[in-house]
């Protein structure tokens, strides 16, 4: 038997009026209930969230409401988070290795080559770029668009160099250097066999035996007035910062006892040596380089306007207008210390000195001795050119005294064959006082010019460089020191 429920039309549509009222009320009832915004919640075990006494067999995870804070929304976070990811000022340090090559360095960092060009052109009055030896550590300062703001170097621990980027885009060259004292030490041997091997046993680094026998060399044959027997005291100073040494030496004082006569050498407080009676045991300096004077087409000057750019720079030296092909002589005795082929200075030569002297010779176009080569005073070295970034063919002539550039024309340097009359009363008192030094009882062979010379190897070796085109220079260990 069968039932079935049958409406009138009227009551369906009644009922149907009432389920649709009865879902509307319900829409907007659970739209109301809650103001939240949707945030993924954290989810903890039961028995950890305070105020929870669910019983122990109800081990469900209790889910937190967590409701955005009034003001805030995804937008504001997506703003803040790309302020968090914006890029930032770096700085990135780079030791060289052997092989290295500055072009190879700064595409590693992603540097362009128009910039190591504008470092190189204020590099070319310092040439520091061209003396980075393996060891040596580099730091690389970049804005946050990633653009190269300032290259720093260590010279050594007491010296660094930092090239820093102008508003213009170019880079100006500063040289910090921290104070610096002189620590000195007795070095005694004596003759078996030749002094370079004498030397070296006694405890001289190869350069300071060099420069005994080039400061003595006017006095002594070395190589046949010397005897099994003979004796040697060299007073060594180490130059030193407050905490560590440099690396740096220089030789004080000398005495060589061949028999009964002794043979002095002293470095006076004007860079120059001379003997117990203030005689200069080295020639003078000559003035110009050249055998007849020629006209300064650029003076001297360290605030000068750069001739090409229009932009200050410093004239380390003096241009005298030498046609090309002009011999140039050394100014004085000493050993090339270096020669190279810069970009913006052009072929080059330098000399260091007896004392506290080097000399400079740019924009050559032809060089005439080899690094480490000895030269005496109006020995030809090379030929004036035009290599480089100039207007004209020229000499560019520098004179550094202890490290800074003076003016070769004016400056006070070592022309004569005496001590300064006004200042042999100094002298007299401060070789009094090394002679003492030097009389002192025979040591051991001291520890300070191996240590020093050991501190010094990774920086100071003879290291060569296989320059083919800017930036191309490869910094190898060399086989002879």
């Amino acid at each position: 038997m069968s039932f079935s429920l049958r409406f009138s039309p009227k009551v369906r549509h009644l009922l149907v009026l009432v389920v649709v009222c009865v879902l509307t009320l319900l829409f907007f009832w659970r739209s109301e209930s809650s103001s939240a915004v949707s945030i993924p919640v954290e989810t903890f075990p039961d028995k950890r969230v305070a105020g929870n006494h669910a019983s122990a067999d109800e081990e469900g995870p209790v889910q937190l409401p967590v409701t955005a804070e009034p003001g805030v929304s995804e937008a504001g976070e997506e703003n803040a988070f790309a302020e968090a990811i914006e890029p930032q000022p770096t700085s990135v340090d780079y030791q060289i290795q052997s092989g290295d090559t500055l072009s190879e360095i700064f595409e590693k960092q992603a540097i362009p080559a128009r910039t190591l060009h504008q470092l190189l052109e204020a590099d070319a009055e310092f040439l520091a770029l061209e003396t980075l030896q393996p060891g040596t550590s580099l730091r690389f300062s970049f804005d946050s668009n990633k653009q190269l703001q300032s290259l720093e170097l260590e010279l050594d621990p007491a010296r660094t160099v930092t090239y820093s980027r102008l508003e213009g885009g170019d880079f100006e060259h500063e040289l910090v250097t921290k104070p610096l004292h002189w620590h000195t030490a007795l070095v005694a041997g004596d003759i078996q066999g030749s002094f370079y091997a004498s030397g070296l046993e006694a405890g001289l680094n190869k350069g300071q035996v060099a420069q005994v026998s080039q400061l003595l060399k006017n006095k002594l044959n070395f190589r046949r007035d010397l005897r099994a027997g003979d004796t040697f005291s060299v007073v060594v100073g180490e130059e030193m910062t407050a905490t560590e040494a440099t690396g740096n030496t220089r030789i004080e004082a000398i005495v060589m006892h061949r028999g009964s006569k002794n043979y002095y050498a002293f470095l006076y407080s004007d860079g120059n040596y001379y003997d117990e009676s203030g005689e200069s045991v080295t020639p003078a300096f000559l003035r110009y380089p050249t055998k007849r004077h020629y006209r300064v087409s650029s003076p001297f000057n360290p605030r000068r306007l750069h001739p090409v750019t229009g932009r200050r720079s410093p004239h380390n030296g003096v241009d005298l207008a030498t046609p090309s092909g002009t011999p140039i002589m050394s100014t004085g005795d000493g050993i090339v210390s270096r020669i190279g082929n810069h970009p913006y200075a052009g072929k080059y030569v330098e000399v260091e000195h007896s004392g506290a002297f080097k000399t400079r010779y740019l924009h050559l176009s032809k060089i005439l001795v080899k690094r480490g080569q000895a030269v005496k005073r109006g020995e030809k070295i090379a030929l004036s050119g035009a290599t480089g970034r100039v207007t004209g063919p020229h000499l560019h002539f520098e004179f550094h005294v202890k490290r800074h550039p003076v003016n070769p024309l004016t400056a006070k340097i070592p022309t004569s064959a005496q001590v300064p009359e006004d200042g042999l009363v100094a002298f007299k008192r401060q070789i009094r006082r090394q002679m003492a030094q030097l009389k002192q009882p025979e040591q051991a062979p001291t520890q300070l010019a191996r240590r020093s010379e050991a501190d010094a190897r990774g920086r100071r070796e003879d290291w060569t460089k296989l320059c083919k085109r800017p930036g191309q220079c490869r910094y190898n260990t060399s086989s002879k020191q």
